[in-house]
């Protein structure tokens, strides 16, 4: 698919709303799991190319999402690519008119190896309500969905979780962006469809990216990082012409 193409990602079915996967009670003890899970995945992945692999994410928030929520966000979706051996640098942007420190690097002119992060309230067209988290516009910008991933959480008995739902589907968008259009893949976060056995992955920290996906993307975060170095014209190349989309094994 050609860069500029806009794909929407189904992310889950109706079946998962009237599948109460997890009690009020449950979802407290899953959070202690999701971190006893995060201390294991960054045990077994530490060492993994020493993470030089680096991406940075100017993150544009126009949604109701507040500071604290989008922090832990940022907090586990980073965490998803750590296990995958790529270090994630995020920059919340202004949206509006601001004096903030971090305008000055927002408002710089775009590189082709940008990477930029919109967390939108809702999809316009309610057909695509609480099915559809995000899309991206490859190669450099990804949409979130934050209505759709608090409906989720609150429909499952997980609104306490809504930072881990959120910051999996950044995650996914993220997969798009560095593996290529049409990346869906049969088994962890980059499934095309979530459906009540990737949820409970999701609250327990076990939602990652197969090995397969984690050695692509850790090519493409450096590939990125060394175009960062290169001329403009070798820039813009790698805007208007990306590198040819990998292929999975269904």
């Amino acid at each position: 698919m050609k860069a500029g193409s806009r794909n929407q990602h189904p992310a889950t079915r109706e079946t998962l709303g009237h599948s109460r996967l997890l009690s009020r009670a449950m979802v407290a003890a899953m959070g202690l799991i999701g971190i006893v899970g995060y201390a294991s995945v960054e045990t077994a992945f530490a060492g993994v190319d020493d993470f030089n692999s680096t991406i940075t994410v100017e993150i544009y928030n126009y949604s109701q999402a507040s500071p604290a929520v989008l922090t832990r966000a940022e907090r586990e979706a980073g965490r998803i690519l750590g296990a995958s051996g790529v270090r994630a640098v995020w920059l919340q942007c202004p949206v509006g008119k601001s004096t903030a420190s971090p305008q000055g690097l927002c408002q710089k002119a775009p590189e082709a190896t940008d990477i930029s992060l919109r967390v939108l309230a809702a999809p316009i067209q309610n057909k695509f309500q609480d099915k559809v988290f995000g899309f991206t516009v490859h190669p450099v910008l990804a949409s979130v969905y934050y209505e759709s991933a608090l409906h989720l959480a609150v429909r499952e008995g997980a609104e306490f979780e809504l930072p881990i739902i959120l910051g999996c589907v950044i995650a996914h968008e993220l997969g798009h962006l560095l593996l290529g259009p049409n990346s869906h893949s049969a088994s962890g976060i980059m499934q095309g469809e979530w459906r009540p056995k990737q949820f409970h992955l999701a609250l327990t920290g076990r939602l990652l990216f197969a090995s397969q996906q984690a050695k692509l993307i850790r090519a493409e975060a450096r590939r990125r990082m060394e175009l960062k170095t290169g001329t403009p014209k070798e820039q813009h190349l790698a805007m208007v012409d990306p590198p040819a989309e990998p292929k999975f094994p269904k």
